[in-house]
């Protein structure tokens, strides 16, 4: 791949807004762009990465179009530039510290996850109530208490916040985060968060996923209504 020139980055207030939906949209075209470098491909058309991201072409021309991406006629789209851009307003230029609010082991899982660090985000500590839990390992990672989660978001700077509790103490841990400075949470407990309006939630609820499928797979089923 050729080096890339990168311009430099558009300051904030000429940033517009991007729509929820398209952001939503931006991994999904980065991991297509991801594997296409991977194969050698070079430019992509409009057409074949709506193919391949199970979209229609003006979607994802419309999409692409917020990051001031317009394509070539009859050429399309420079993949690696393409990443560049969408790297750029996922805020994946950048490295970003994650602490993991639950040593079980769903925290466990998530902290051995290979997928945060390939994508920058460094597990930097994981915190639990669980007085047994902490001063051992989890994920190359020492527990600690979740008293000390003000100090770890401070010290080690620290901008997103997992958390991996049972729901019933999801809340608390919301709380405790918001508490400590932390306007990021990704959510894996099956509940629905109350956070102050500055605070960006995104909540992963397998469960609910498994239902939606079971929706799908009625419909699936002879006989059933269409």
């Amino acid at each position: 791949m050729t080096d890339l020139v990168k311009p430099p980055s558009r300051p904030e207030a000429l940033r517009r807004r991007i729509p929820d939906a398209a952001v939503t949209r931006l991994p999904v075209y980065l991991q297509i762009l991801n594997k296409s470098i991977t194969e050698g491909v070079s430019q992509l058309s409009s057409d074949q990465l709506a193919g391949l991201a199970g979209l229609n072409a003006a979607k994802v021309r419309k999409d692409l179009s917020y990051l001031g991406s317009y394509g070539t006629r009859g050429v399309g789209y420079d993949v690696a530039y393409l990443v560049y851009q969408i790297k750029r307003e996922l805020g994946l230029l950048n490295d970003w510290k994650v602490v993991v609010v639950g040593a079980g082991n769903l925290g466990n899982a998530l902290t051995n996850y290979a997928g945060f660090s390939s994508r920058g985000f460094e597990v930097s500590a994981v915190v639990d109530i669980d007085s047994a839990k902490v001063g051992k390992k989890v994920g190359g990672v020492v527990v600690r208490h979740v008293d000390d989660l003000l100090s770890i978001v401070n010290n080690d700077k620290v901008s997103i916040g997992v958390i991996a509790t049972p729901p019933a103490s999801a809340q608390r841990a919301a709380e405790l985060l918001v508490a400590a400075g932390i306007k990021s949470i990704l959510n894996f407990a099956a509940t629905v968060l109350t956070v102050p309006s500055e605070v960006s939630v995104r909540s992963v609820d397998l469960g609910m996923e498994l239902q939606i499928l079971g929706y799908y797979e009625q419909l699936n089923r002879p006989g059933a209504c269409q």
